[in-house]
């Protein structure tokens, strides 16, 4: 939360991974995360780095429900293309949400 904005990837999507809640469909072990970061041209190769750095291949990769559902939506990307950007350059399935939590 360094700019202001809330950040993508606190408590709540933790304890949906933990506990296997919302898009997660059971528990989960999260092993990193990355920040989108205006106007999001880290995005895709720091996730990259994160898979590398981590020595572990996910399973599928979750943009958390603040970057998917954000108001007013990110200017340059919808959710969609950056799933699709990361998906093509990890081979991992992006899932868009992670909880329903408020």
């Amino acid at each position: 939360m360094d700019a202001g904005y809330g950040c993508p990837g606190e408590w709540r999507c933790l304890k949906a991974a933990a506990e296997g809640d919302g898009k997660f469909g059971e528990p989960k072990a999260v092993v990193s995360f990355v920040k989108c970061e205006c106007p999001g041209r880290t995005l895709v190769p720091n996730t990259g780095m994160a898979i590398k750095l981590s020595e572990i291949k996910p399973d599928e990769i979750y943009l958390s429900s603040c970057m998917v559902n954000a108001k007013p939506g990110c200017p340059y990307t919808t959710p969609e293309e950056k799933a699709q950007m990361i998906e093509e350059k990890t081979g991992v399935t992006v899932i868009l949400g992670t909880h329903s939590y408020h």
